[in-house]
């Protein structure tokens, strides 16, 4: 069983809520993770019908609360339903219990107890159902209460911002290409029966694209990323990347409220291979809203200047807060190792056929 300062190991499951969700993009928030094993058992009801008692107290306390059954009869009758802050994973199979610690390895012996987690997904502390079932959600509430309010989690993420990548010029050529072309909307990547495929939800995102082609231009991006960003990642990261995925100008409309929801860019097959993102910002004097959040860390927002790059880890919880004001225009690519090139291609298999052999990769490094 894990106790406190352990990650939460990551996983995804069927829901209450979807077909398939990803634990980890709950990271953001506080989150109580409880482990009742069944509705039918009168401690896991009580538990249950108090959550459900403390919506609004959740809300203000900007926690979430996830729920885990291991019994099919939960969803058959309906005897757990989700609710503003609250949703259930199916466990049938008891793989997120046995991974958690609150199922045995083998046999039916179960250990209820509620987790609550830190904005990182980190445990604070290890609540178990013990005798005193009527009091358990109280003092879930109770540890909650005592910790810091979002609003005041202001750490720093591990991020790196690098000046001067593209010269102003550069910068209003690829707005002007942008702007004589246009963008379309290229969705998201996400996983269907273990293929990558592409999605569109403007709930999710809402962002436009031009897929730069012309060899000259892409050879002279290379060229800036290549002498301005690879060397600064490598004395920052220890990484040396040898590839560029993606040479595209995005927009970010602030009319039709340009946004991306918490993601992370590596979390299918088709993006497993990708290391380090850079959002090289070409316009950042013109827009308000868009900046960058890294919601593990806190409130506290990025924004890269004119021509000058934010890097950061594929695998870090981002969002793209909606753009009020104006157009964001960013050249956003992403960067990796001859390693993760490998894993790219072997994975290639996984892709859905509009997404296999997409040119969109070119060696960093000559």
């Amino acid at each position: 069983m894990l106790t406190a300062g352990d990650p939460a190991p990551w996983f995804s499951a069927r829901s209450s809520t979807s077909s398939r969700q990803f634990f980890d993009l709950a990271a953001g928030q506080y989150m109580v993770l409880c482990f009742f094993g069944s509705a039918a058992h009168p401690a896991s009801r009580r538990v249950l019908d108090d959550i459900d008692q403390s919506q609004e107290r959740l809300e203000v306390l900007n926690a979430g609360f996830g729920g885990v059954s291991v019994d099919p009869d939960d969803e058959k009758t309906g005897r757990v339903r989700p609710g503003r802050r609250t949703f259930f994973f199916w466990d049938f199979d008891r793989a997120i219990s046995r991974l958690y610690g609150a199922a045995a390895a083998e046999g039916p012996q179960y250990a209820p107890h509620t987790l609550i987690l830190d904005p990182a997904l980190r445990v604070v502390a290890v609540v178990p159902f013990d005798q005193n079932i009527e009091t358990h959600v109280a003092r879930v509430l109770d540890m909650l209460s005592q910790l810091p309010p979002l609003s005041a989690l202001t750490g720093f993420a591990p991020v790196l911002t690098v000046p001067y990548v593209f010269e102003p010029e550069f910068c209003r050529m690829l707005i002007r290409l942008y702007e004589q072309n246009g963008g379309r909307d290229l969705g998201t990547l996400s996983e269907v029966n273990g293929k990558t495929v592409r999605v569109h939800d403007h709930t999710f995102k809402r962002r436009t694209d031009y897929e730069v082609s012309d060899s000259a231009l892409i050879a002279a991006i290379r060229s800036r990323i290549e002498r301005r960003v690879i060397p600064e990642i490598r004395k920052t990261f220890h990484f040396s990347a040898s590839h560029i995925e993606r040479y595209v100008v995005a927009c970010y409309d602030g009319q039709t409220g340009g946004h991306f929801r918490p993601h992370r860019d590596d979390s299918t097959k088709g993006s497993a291979h990708r290391r380090f993102a850079a959002t090289i910002n070409l316009n950042s004097h013109e827009y308000e809203g868009g900046d960058l959040r890294f919601p593990e860390f806190g409130c506290r927002t990025y924004r890269a200047p004119t021509g000058g790059a934010i890097v950061f880890s594929c695998s870090l919880l981002h969002e793209v807060r909606p753009v009020t004001r104006g157009k964001r225009y960013a050249f956003l690519p992403f960067l990796y190792d001859d390693a993760a090139a490998r894993q790219r291609e072997q994975n290639q298999q996984f892709l859905s056929s509009d997404l296999r052999g997409v040119p969109s990769v070119a060696p960093a490094i000559a």
